[in-house]
């Protein structure tokens, strides 16, 4: 069994390192910090692309993130503003919150 302080460490750690990055350039962190969460949740369990999911556990954790993924694209694309951008990062931070949430142990 992992112990539930290791991967918060590392999460928290590696949480920190993104936001320094973000802080500068947000656009260009976003997708590394999909791809984050993205881990996040699945060491979590989540089974993000299972359409059965988005009416399972968390409902609103999953929509989320599908949204910032989706805005990622955009973001990629040239199609997205500096508001998806901010809106994006702000669920992703609400969704990181969560999961430490969830894993500190008791």
């Amino acid at each position: 069994m992992v112990e539930p302080g290791l991967d918060l460490h590392e999460w928290e750690t590696r949480w920190q390192e993104l936001q320094d990055l973000a802080a500068d350039e947000p656009e260009q962190t976003l997708p590394e910090i999909v791809r984050f969460v993205q881990q996040m949740l699945e060491e979590r369990g989540y089974a993000l692309d299972d359409p059965v999911v988005a009416d399972g556990d968390d409902p609103d954790i999953v929509r989320d993130f599908r949204g910032a993924r989706e805005l990622t694209r955009l973001v990629e694309t040239s199609e997205a503003t500096s508001e998806d951008v901010a809106l994006a990062l702000e669920n992703l931070t609400e969704i990181y919150e969560y999961l430490v949430a969830e894993r500190a142990p008791p």
